[in-house]
């Protein structure tokens, strides 16, 4: 005879996963935040530039994912600095005006 299957324990373990999961995106998204400078930005302008970024033609996301990944690998010097003025900026770079050349507007 086969063993029955608790479906309500395995449910419950992966609903326990999808939570810690979760949790632990929230937190990253923090560090990230913080990671950048941008929790100098007020909640409201932090919103909006997000909101304007998932907006965002393919051009100006692959400008920023450069951008992100320069930040990541740690090859700009002073990146904290370039992205709290760029994130600075973000409303007026997504209101139509481009950013200085060799800047990718990392909001």
């Amino acid at each position: 005879m086969r063993k029955l299957r608790d479906f309500d324990a395995e449910l419950q373990v992966l609903t326990d996963k999808a939570k810690a999961l979760k949790t632990k995106k929230q937190g990253q998204l923090g560090e990230l935040v913080i990671a950048t400078g941008a929790d100098a930005l007020s909640i409201e302008q932090l919103a909006g530039a997000l909101i304007e970024a998932v907006g965002a033609d393919g051009a100006r996301k692959e400008a920023w994912r450069k951008s992100g990944a320069a930040f990541f690998r740690g090859s700009s010097t002073g990146t904290r600095q370039d992205a709290r003025r760029n994130a600075g900026g973000a409303s007026a770079i997504g209101a139509g005006a481009q950013p200085p050349s060799g800047e990718a507007g990392a909001a």
